[in-house]
């Protein structure tokens, strides 16, 4: 079986140059989009949900960028401040209560700051 497969809209899967530190970034991008796609829609009448909607549609389409191989450093370098702005966000908007999720989701943002910018210094 080739590890390059043809997706539904005409994109290459390119997973056959991922090491483990890719996967783990996708993992935590996708973890994180989920998060925020969950949060989205229980707040969707609010504006607050539709900025949860648009950052969770962000990590996805960073996490379908590597997958297709389109331009990586730069979606690595992107992505730092794109997931440290939510965490600033966070933390202006929910001090001094923070939930258990924030507090999971950000702990997986920092996880991925530190694997995006692993990664960025590796291939650029």
């Amino acid at each position: 079986m080739s590890t390059a497969d043809t997706a539904g809209g005409g994109f290459e899967l390119r997973t056959e140059s991922l090491t483990g530190r890719h996967w783990l970034a996708i993992v935590l991008a996708a973890v994180t989009g989920a998060i925020h796609l969950w949060l989205g829609v229980s707040f969707i009448s609010s504006p607050l949900g539709w900025s949860f909607l648009i950052a969770g549609i962000g990590f996805l389409a960073g996490t379908a960028a590597v997958l297709v191989d389109y331009r990586r450093p730069l979606v690595y370098l992107l992505g730092v401040p794109f997931t440290l702005g939510q965490v600033v966000a966070w933390y202006l908007v929910n001090a001094p209560d923070f939930s258990t999720v924030g507090y999971v989701d950000k702990a997986v943002q920092l996880a991925l700051v530190a694997v995006l910018a692993y990664l960025y210094g590796r291939e650029s």
